[in-house]
């Protein structure tokens, strides 16, 4: 095993969401399977300081870290592939990097210098990127650097990684990048010049990629690789191919094939043992050949977006498999659901998870969603809001408090079964003020909860303000809704359950953050089983 930490960095061009946070985790997985021990990294130009406060709408999910880190949502498919926690060193923005040169400016750090973009910024990013190969020992750290090349954000993250490369010496770092081969059916041909520009326009800022990976809708001709190779100043053989494929997790088999790992240890003059992909195959072949079909509704509030959700879809993906079925995943907008077709959106449904979210935007398209699995025996999975609205569901209809509610939604409800956190009172700050990270939970037998988890002790990631008011526990408890789990040092409410109802469980945190390929979420992998056994 290499003696000093080496560096692979993904950069894009000609279009964004291209995948490269797909091609960064494959070839970790790939990395990891021959032995090599492996951390990605992402780097994200806006000058948010997280992605905390951004809307679901603009940046998709908010992926949260154990240790509390509001992040980029291809964070989670690095731990999804390779099974390894993340933390707040794994992803990095402008926003990070400014705050911190600007408070070491205003300490003097600088002594009196003036301080400039290069070198004071790009030393900070440096500084950034190899924290986390020297604070876990490393082998291998793939870092990947968002946006597109050609964008003025980008620009300082670029400058950065090409000193890097001259700093680290030979053999200690290698670039990839990752462009668009569109297919035009006009004249029936794959067209290169996107490319030849986008590197052209790397070249221009110092960096010669070292392996070229080719988004593409057709197989690529070997005349099209040695082109591509001539022109962009490449091996052929790092001309690499990445054709769409039915499921992300394909690609580590398809980046195996086209022996994308083999190249990037060439050039870092590493060994290649045999890789380990025995457990992947096989959860591929699951996903692409169920035996059976299972359709569960997700109900929320920002469905225009998949992306606001990964997360939770990409559990799914988890559970079916180990479940040997395909969940067809209905994404149901709650604002559309009201008491006179409450039947038509979800009557067909197997299974019903209300997602997470905030604010009082479709909220009671939710807790009607709650009422009809509640009283239709349907198995249902509420996360974080979608618990709480199961509460307020319960509170309403079953405790007899008709006007129960949030003090997030109604701030002066003569009922608030869901409250604000003692410690959030007072706070006027958005981001990363919330209860974030994983807190333990202690959780009772004779449960839901104890059935899927098989312990009593577990930790989960939470991404919240409001809590259950304990003040009502009691009456919740005796009318049949109790709480399964509960936090071992604040005697908060983590799980409720219904006692006479198949499969009925509300989580205040987010199971769907730990769910991995080689690990799915054992709360998934149940509400899965209920949904086939209710459709049977």
């Amino acid at each position: 095993m290499p003696q000093v930490t080496k560096y692979v960095f993904v950069t894009g061009g000609v279009a964004s969401s291209l995948g490269k946070g797909i091609i960064s985790a494959s070839l970790a997985k790939l990395l990891q399977s021959r032995g090599y021990s492996v951390a990605i990294q992402k780097l994200d130009p806006y000058i948010n300081v997280d992605p905390g406060t951004l809307n679901p709408y603009e940046h998709g999910e908010c992926y949260v870290t154990n240790d509390g880190a509001e992040t980029d949502l291809d964070l989670g498919h690095y731990e999804r592939f390779i099974s390894i926690p993340t933390s707040q060193f794994n992803n990095v923005t402008t926003g990070k990097i400014y705050q911190s040169v600007i408070s070491k400016e205003r300490h003097g750090d600088y002594l009196g210098k003036t301080v400039q973009v290069i070198p004071h910024i790009t030393d900070e990013i440096k500084r950034r990127i190899k924290l986390l190969g020297t604070k876990h020992k490393l082998d291998v750290v793939i870092t990947e650097i968002g946006g597109t090349v050609g964008d003025i954000e980008s620009l300082p993250y670029i400058e950065a990684v090409r000193q890097l490369r001259w700093e680290m010496g030979p053999r200690n770092s290698a670039f990839i990048h990752l462009t668009l081969v569109p297919f035009l059916s006009a004249s029936g041909e794959l067209k290169t010049k996107p490319t030849q520009h986008s590197v052209k326009e790397l070249l221009e800022n110092g960096i010669q990629p070292d392996v070229l990976v080719l988004r593409t809708e057709k197989s690529l001709s070997e005349d099209i690789r040695r082109k591509v190779a001539l022109f962009c100043n490449v091996e052929p053989e790092a001309v690499v191919e990445s054709i769409d494929v039915k499921t992300i997790y394909e690609v580590p088999l398809l980046m195996l094939k086209e022996k994308l790992d083999l190249t990037i240890l060439r050039k870092l003059n590493l060994p290649a043992s045999e890789p380990r992909l025995d457990d992947w195959i096989h959860f591929v072949n699951k996903v692409k050949n169920p035996s059976q079909k299972v359709k569960i509704g997700l109900v929320g509030k920002y469905v225009q977006l998949p992306d606001a959700y990964k997360s939770i879809i990409e559990s799914f993906v988890h559970a079916g498999a180990a479940n040997d079925c395909k969940v067809e995943l209905e994404l149901i907008q709650s604002e559309d659901i009201h008491v006179d077709n409450v039947e038509q959106k979800l009557g067909h449904l197997k299974g019903i998870l209300v997602a997470p979210g905030f604010g009082h935007r479709g909220i009671e398209g939710k807790v009607l969603s709650v009422k009809y699995a509640r009283e239709n025996r349907v198995p249902f999975l509420g996360i974080c809001l979608g618990m709480q609205c199961a509460v307020i569901e319960y509170a309403r209809n079953v405790l007899g408090l008709t006007d129960a509610n949030s003090t997030e939604m109604v701030r002066n409800t003569p009922h608030p079964v869901i409250d604000l956190m003692e410690a959030q009172k007072g706070i006027t700050d958005m981001g990363g003020t919330m209860r974030l990270g994983a807190y333990p939970c202690v959780i009772s037998k004779n449960t839901k909860a104890y059935q899927a988890y098989h312990k009593t002790e577990i930790s989960e990631r939470h991404r919240h303000r409001y809590e259950f008011n304990n003040r009502y526990l009691e009456q919740f408890r005796e009318a049949g809704m109790h709480p399964a789990g509960v936090n071992p040092d604040t005697n908060l409410v983590e799980i409720m359950e219904l006692s006479d109802h198949p499969w009925f469980v509300g989580v205040q945190f987010h199971p769907e953050y730990s769910s991995t390929v080689l690990t799915p979420h054992p709360l998934f992998v149940d509400f899965v089983k209920a949904a086939i056994n209710f459709s049977k």
